[in-house]
């Protein structure tokens, strides 16, 4: 075989091999390459419910609606056990991101009987009912005015107590619950049922044929894929100790799937590219701007046109070239 050709297969399989330790690495650096330390918190959070969510629609191929429902539901439990219940963190991010699971399990069992556009419009449906019993439901959670009252201050680790409120331990607190997202992905997407998902994303028919069971593969990638997006949430009920109500609306959804579409669907580290260029872009025009959606649209089109494959998919395709 000519050097030309085994250098990027080389470089691919290196990149493949050393994933999530290269991706830690650059996690590492973020805080530092940023102007603030809460724009990278913001980036982690928004980025584990990127590639969570990556799962389902970049390497299943199933275009989803309705994963604000899974963030919401992990912020609002962690919320609810800590501030209700007086539950400890650690016990609480368990609690959440076992709600978010099961309620994943529950939507997902229902959508992933329908097919196309039908099924991205059950997902929507199903999320918009679970938004409306969070703001019914508001002597829990709050109502409009979203759930508040659960501060977490320290943290206790390996005997020695964190300060929870500096940015920087924050960050590095939450990076390793990144990490662990990180790791449990790349294994799902290096098991024979990575495999599986990406032959059903290729051709369906072909998949079933070949004997995998399609209905129960897609609802349990549906079910990962809700659970990593609860963990995204409850993150974020611990790094700003509120929940908004907006956070199970269809807009954040739809932030969602720009983010994945941005740095790349079907690539490792795309969504927390896309995460980090979302949020970029909505700090910098926000500041010219009320109107900074209309700026922040435009430009997704532009990418969505002419770099279909996201920008870190692109950037890989063409080291890889």
């Amino acid at each position: 075989m000519p050097s030309s050709v085994r250098k990027p297969a080389r470089l691919k399989s290196l990149v493949t091999t050393y994933r999530v330790p290269l991706s830690i690495i650059a996690l590492c650096l973020l805080p530092w390459l940023l102007p603030s330390k809460a724009l990278a918190v913001n980036v982690l959070v928004y980025g584990v419910v990127a590639i969570g969510y990556n799962l389902l629609f970049g390497y299943t191929g199933l275009l989803s609606f309705g994963h604000a429902a899974f963030v919401g539901a992990g912020a609002y439990i962690t919320g609810i056990a800590i501030g209700h219940f007086g539950v400890p963190w650690y016990a609480a991010i368990l609690l959440g991101v076992t709600g978010g699971g099961l309620l994943a399990f529950a939507i997902g069992a229902l959508s992933t009987r329908t097919r196309g556009i039908y099924f991205s419009m059950v997902t929507l449906a199903l999320a918009q009912l679970v938004y409306y019993v969070a703001l019914q439901a508001s002597s829990w959670t709050g109502g409009e005015n979203g759930l508040r009252g659960f501060t977490v201050n320290k943290i206790n680790l390996l005997g020695y107590d964190v300060n929870f409120l500096d940015p920087v331990n924050k960050y590095y607190v939450l990076m390793t619950f990144a990490a662990l997202a990180l790791w449990i992905v790349s294994r799902i997407l290096n098991s024979p049922f990575g495999a599986a998902i990406e032959a059903i994303r290729e051709n369906e028919r072909r998949a079933s044929t070949c004997g995998y069971n399609v209905e129960r593969t897609k609802l349990l990638s549906f079910t990962l894929s809700g659970t990593i997006c609860a963990l995204g949430g409850t993150m974020s009920a611990l790094h700003l100790a509120f929940v908004p109500l907006d956070s199970l609306h269809y807009h954040a959804s739809g932030m969602i799937v720009m983010m994945t579409l941005l740095g790349g669907a079907s690539s490792f580290f795309g969504p927390f590219v896309g995460a980090l260029v979302f949020l970029v872009m909505e700090d910098v025009f926000s500041l010219w701007t009320s109107h900074w959606q209309i700026i922040v649209g435009s430009i997704f089109v532009l990418f969505v046109l002419f770099l279909p494959k996201g920008i870190w998919g692109t950037f890989l395709a063409r080291v890889m070239r």
